[in-house]
């Protein structure tokens, strides 16, 4: 069994933690005795987008999206076709704002997405600062609370095909006002939370590495238990403070 990950524009957009979940995802999937190959896919590279099980986009500022978005709109017809044939992704902030219609920054033209999310942003009049606890809407998630931090001033609104990741208890989550948090598409994943997400949300990191890997095993019942007990613990105490 053999995992295939795509970390888009690490140079670019790979701010606040964000290279850790690749890592996390490397490392959970390697304690299971599950082969990991990673490639960092930057503006001049070429992207075999069907050769991969996952693909990973983290955040960035305003001038770096600008600077990936062109090339992005070159890779995306293959990106939305392999996530419509079962991969997952992760996209974090600035990387969820793009995988999106679009986002309108305060005083530049609007960067076009790539549509793997019913949702748009617009550039808000102030910044969305501090940790976030919310209450995992996607299935399969379950009840365990997903914790991070966000750092943005863009407001994400979800269409009406759109479903939410989580709601949000403490924060605020894609826009301050509707308490969602971040979005769903099929097996993609896009959120605000950095800090970075997965290691302190172990549940969420396995949700997409199940995924991932039951789009060429599809017979996959499950994956092999690990001892989260830190990760729980770093988990419960971070719900708790924000609180």
């Amino acid at each position: 069994m053999h995992l295939r990950i795509a970390h888009l524009y690490p140079r670019r957009m790979s701010i606040y933690g964000d290279r850790g979940n690749v890592t996390t995802l490397v490392r959970r999937a390697r304690w299971r005795d599950i082969a990991v190959s990673v490639d960092e896919v930057e503006r001049e590279d070429a992207l075999e987008a069907k050769r991969y099980d996952l693909f990973f986009f983290g955040g960035g500022q305003d001038q770096e999206q600008d600077t990936v978005a062109r090339d992005l709109a070159k890779k995306g017809p293959g990106i939305r076709e392999a996530i419509r044939g079962g991969a997952a992704a992760l996209a974090v902030c600035g990387g969820y704002q793009l995988f999106g219609r679009y986002y309108q920054p305060a005083e530049a033209d609007r960067l076009a997405g790539i549509g793997i999310f019913d949702a748009h942003t617009e550039a808000g009049p102030r910044r969305f600062i501090g940790n976030v606890t919310a209450t995992p809407e996607a299935d399969g998630l379950g009840g365990i609370p997903l914790v991070g931090f966000e750092n943005h001033s863009g407001l994400t609104f979800l269409g009406g095909t759109a479903r939410p990741l989580a709601v949000v208890r403490t924060g605020h989550g894609n826009n301050g006002h509707d308490k969602t948090e971040g979005c769903v598409a099929g097996s993609a994943v896009g959120t605000y939370l950095h800090g970075s997400l997965l290691p302190k949300n172990p549940h969420l990191a396995d949700w997409l590495l199940l995924r991932a890997l039951r789009r060429r095993h599809t017979d996959l019942p499950g994956l092999r238990p690990l001892d989260d007990a830190l990760e729980q613990d770093v988990n419960e105490s971070l719900a708790g403070r924000a609180a």
